[in-house]
């Protein structure tokens, strides 16, 4: 669909498209719309424009019959749009609406919130394919007898020599910044064509050689001679499979050649075609039985609540609060069987992708082919066909991790967020989004029931259902009355007192390992730091060997062989000297996973171990294979980080070791201690599910500590009560609003100076005093991937207050340059300050 202006438009046509832009920038830009292109143009669809020297993609945001009285510029200064990309938008009117709630909310260019709410392969960029025409091959032979001295002779000579080219590849042949206007001067005199087309990669259907039979009408005259044994087996086996097979399916069931086929393809019985195929994720996967059971009081009246507020086909909001093993999954998936009965969609996130493979199996087993998987570890291929499947309605239920919130379903009946206390909701780059919010809020604009699920809910969560925000659900036992495991905590420091020496086990948490193995049950040890060893200390001069492009220590991975950086994937060779004394004397320090696992294998060279961190899952289906493996029964023990402490039921362990939780203590986060609570809590809830008893054994420092005393005994409500109070003295949400602005960049000089700059234009703009102003200050990282970052904070008791004070001071920052926007980065209610 490319510009033509000799075409009529319709009076209704709109003339100009507001375009996003997957940039960092704020505002959207106004386009016309050449004549051809207004009758097909939609918002939420694709348009390729000029953007500056460049021709981008951007998103259709709104469409206008006449320009809107606030834009500023003249009429003849809009461009053109190039081309329309999209038959169909690709972003649905739900989709548009969450998004632009997120580009308000988190203070995000609306064009990269868009960018993250398609699959990858539908956002690839766009080559330009340059190729010569006749009269272009007229005009080279004409200028050959005078050499090829201009940029423009030098330009179509170059094309010329190819069968087509990119204006990329010609701006390495001629001067760069020259090669758009030479080529544009080109086709303008006819001598080149200009086309457009995806980059490799892109995310495009799988089409695959197919035959199907023709209805007797189309091939009567031609079928009257008598067929072959071999063309009889074609149409028998066509006939058996509904008129249509895969080609390469279709000659082995009939155990026919391609020749066989092309023959009743000419006599007009059969047509061979290309047929889409679907990539499925979980093709071959076995999936779980779905017998049902009784569900137990709790269980029903929670569902009841839930179905009650389906059936008002009005926005409520839960937050299930049950203990681990206490049936959540199954009032999960008894809610989403209400809402399909209902005609409506069901949309489930959880929080790692590690958790999809069982969720996605369970739901599979119960809703069949109605199920989509919507997550960034499927292939493109993968990910393409999922979504168009959600989006042409043929799949109704989506689960997936944080961006399935943008999944393209219509008529939403219930959103579940499973764990949604768990930080990996919160994107981590730009745009920063937290995807349990987003689905609050999505439930909202659509009228939808949404659920938030844990045995540990984020303190925010638990103060919006205490204060009435969200009704609250309680599941306070296990299925069949299984008692919790018993927690016990191991005192390190006693361990050391009567040792004299630094041990990673204490002897009770190994004699515990041993007689555990010993009655043919399984064990899960925790230790939430991978690699061999955590630093590297020169003990001559005290040197940490640190990585180059961040202000952290490396970590030494002995199967590798190597330090690794587990900020920027920084590898350095493992010293034999200190790199700045040149001292011998170099000197392993504390633990991780992989240290770990070597020494329980050398304690209990029996026992069938796995490790699961991100180093060993990092290749696809391997966390997967493991987790099933291990519920077979045919491993013994899982090491491994936080991956391995929530979502996974296995009857037959009975303990639960924890190494050490102290290091996540001290880092300098006001979570710190609520996210130790919940790791412990939801470890220990992986022992004792089954009939047998369960233990588990906390090893620290810091027994005293409130978080872990809670957490031993199960005690979540103790827990709140206290941080709840920490909280609320220091300030800190649920009772403000915060906002962190990270400057960041390669020069320090002009990072401080951006970052006081910042701070004045805050000052300025904070005339009422409604906000608190921390900082600049180095982040506790204060270096990352090369670039210096320093911190503001922002605190406020009035969250419309905090964001007027933002807005004005960013605004007034970039107005007089004090700052370059470009380099910071806005984040609204943070979970991470590091």
């Amino acid at each position: 669909m490319t510009a033509d202006s000799s075409a009529e438009a319709t009076p209704a046509s709109p003339q100009y498209a507001e375009v996003a832009f997957p940039l960092r920038v704020a505002q959207t830009f106004t386009y016309r719309l050449p004549l051809a292109l207004r009758d097909d143009a939609r918002v939420g669809a694709r348009l390729l424009v000029p953007f500056g020297r460049k021709l981008l993609t951007g998103y259709i945001v709104a469409l206008h019959a006449e320009l809107d009285p606030g834009v500023e510029v003249a009429v003849d200064e809009i461009k053109d749009a190039e081309e329309l990309l999209d038959a169909e938008p690709l972003l649905t009117p739900e989709v548009l609406d969450i998004t632009r709630w997120i580009s308000d909310y988190y203070a995000a260019p609306w064009g990269e919130v868009l960018k993250a709410a398609l699959p990858a392969g539908l956002n690839s960029s766009i080559d330009q394919i340059l190729s010569v025409t006749p009269e272009g091959r007229d005009e080279l032979a004409r200028l050959s007898a005078r050499h090829l001295t201009t940029a423009k002779a030098r330009a179509l000579h170059f094309i010329a020599g190819k069968t087509e080219t990119t204006l990329r590849a010609l701006a390495r042949e001629i001067d760069e910044s020259r090669a758009a206007k030479v080529a544009r001067d080109l086709e303008r005199a006819g001598w080149i064509t200009f086309a457009h087309r995806p980059k490799s990669g892109s995310a495009r259907a799988k089409r695959r050689k197919a035959a199907r039979l023709l209805p007797p009408e189309e091939h009567r005259n031609g079928s009257a001679r008598a067929l072959t044994a071999a063309q009889h087996r074609i149409i028998e086996a066509l006939l058996a499979n509904g008129g249509e097979m895969l080609f390469a399916e279709l000659l082995e069931s009939a155990g026919a050649s391609a020749s066989t086929v092309q023959t009743l393809e000419r006599r007009r019985v059969v047509e061979v075609f290309a047929r889409d195929v679907r990539r499925d994720p979980l093709a071959n996967a076995a999936l779980p039985s779905t017998d049902e059971f009784t569900l137990t009081e709790p269980q029903s009246a929670a569902l009841g609540e839930i179905e009650a507020a389906l059936a008002g086909k009005s926005y409520a909001a839960f937050l299930l609060h049950g203990v681990t093993g206490s049936g959540k999954t199954e009032v999960y998936i008894r809610a989403m069987r209400a809402a399909l009965k209902q005609g409506r969609t069901a949309l489930m996130l959880v929080p790692e992708i590690a958790l999809t493979p069982v969720f996605s199996r369970r739901l599979r087993a119960h809703f069949s082919d109605a199920v989509a998987i919507f997550h960034s570890s499927l292939t493109i291929g993968e990910r393409f066909d999922e979504w168009s499947r959600l989006k042409r309605g043929e799949a109704r239920v989506v689960i997936g991790t944080r961006s399935a919130v943008f999944a393209p379903v219509s008529d939403l009946g219930i959103i579940i967020v499973d764990e949604e206390h768990e930080a990996s909701y919160r994107q981590q780059e730009t745009p920063y989004y937290n995807g349990r919010d987003t689905a609050v809020v999505r439930a909202l604009k659509e009228r939808a029931v949404v659920v938030l699920g844990s045995a540990t809910p984020s303190l925010e969560s638990f103060h919006n259902a205490s204060g009435g925000k969200y009704r609250y659900l309680r599941l306070p036992h296990r299925i069949g009355d299984l008692g919790m495991a018993h927690a016990e905590m191991i005192d390190m420091r006693e361990v050391f007192k009567e040792s004299g020496r630094h041990q990673v086990f204490s002897d009770q948490l190994l004699a515990a390992v041993e007689e555990t193995h010993a009655r043919g049950e399984q064990s899960i040890i925790l230790l939430n730091r991978r690699g061999y060893s955590s630093f590297v200390l020169c003990r001559s001069c005290g040197e940490r060997i640190q990585c180059p492009q961040c202000d952290v220590t490396l970590t030494f991975h002995r199967g590798d062989n190597c330090l690794i950086c587990h900020y920027c994937g920084h590898r350095a060779p493992t010293p034999s000297q200190c790199p700045a004394c040149r001292g011998q004397f170099i000197y392993f320090i504390g633990e991780g996973t992989e240290q770990i696992e070597e020494i329980l294998r050398k304690r209990f060279p029996t026992l069938r171990i796995a490790r699961l961190d991100r180093d060993t899952t990092s290749r696809r289906n391997l966390y997967e294979h493991a987790i099933l493996r291990f519920a077979a029964g045919e491993l013994d023990m899982l090491v491994g980080t936080q991956m391995i402490a929530k979502g996974h039921d296995f009857p037959n362990v009975t303990l639960v070791g924890v190494v050490s939780v102290d290091a996540g203590l001290a880092l300098p986060d006001f979570r710190a201690a609520e996210r130790a609570f919940q790791l412990i809590t939801q470890v220990a809830g992986r022992a004792g599910r089954g009939e047998l008893a369960g233990r588990v054994l906390i090893q620290t420092f810091h027994p005293e500590h409130y978080a872990l005393r809670h957490a031993r005994a199960q005690d979540y409500e103790g827990f709140y009560q206290e941080e709840i109070r920490y909280r609320k003295n220091l300030s800190y949400p649920p009772f403000v609003a915060l906002a962190s602005l990270l400057v960041h960049g390669e020069d320090l000089t002009r990072v401080q100076a951006s970052a006081a700059g910042l701070r004045r234009a805050l000052d300025k703009a904070n005339t009422d005093r409604s906000c608190r102003i921390l900082g600049p200050a180095p982040a506790p990282l204060s270096r990352l991937r090369g670039e210096h970052r320093i911190q503001i904070l922002l605190k406020s008791r009035s969250r419309p207050r905090m964001r007027a004070v933002l807005d004005v001071a960013l605004a007034d920052a970039e107005a007089t340059r004090e700052c370059d926007l470009r380099a910071v980065n806005v984040e609204i209610d943070p979970v991470n300050l590091m």
